[in-house]
């Protein structure tokens, strides 16, 4: 939870490395595995909501640091480069 709203946190532990992300049914935040320039590519008829945050390793840090790239999506609902992860969140409610 952040300000009352409901998130969902996962994790996925692979070898030499591990995913996190943060969602809502709006979009989502993550590491540094996210691409930010597919989402906004090949896959733009999709309207993707999602950030990402590079050089985190738990998802505390995921909500904590300030986010690399964003989504034109994001952008469009204000959600910049810059923006905490868990600020970015809460536009997404």
């Amino acid at each position: 939870m952040i300000n009352g709203e409901e998130f969902q946190a996962v994790t996925v532990k692979l070898p030499k490395t591990t995913l996190l992300t943060v969602s809502n049914n709006t979009g989502y935040i993550m590491c540094g595995a996210l691409d930010v320039g597919l989402l906004n590519s090949v896959l733009a008829d999709r309207k993707i909501i999602a950030g990402r945050a590079v050089g985190v390793k738990t998802i505390e840090q995921l909500l904590a640091a300030p986010l690399e790239s964003v989504t034109l999506e994001a952008e469009r609902i204000g959600i910049k480069a810059g923006m905490v992860g868990s600020d970015a969140l809460l536009k997404m409610t």
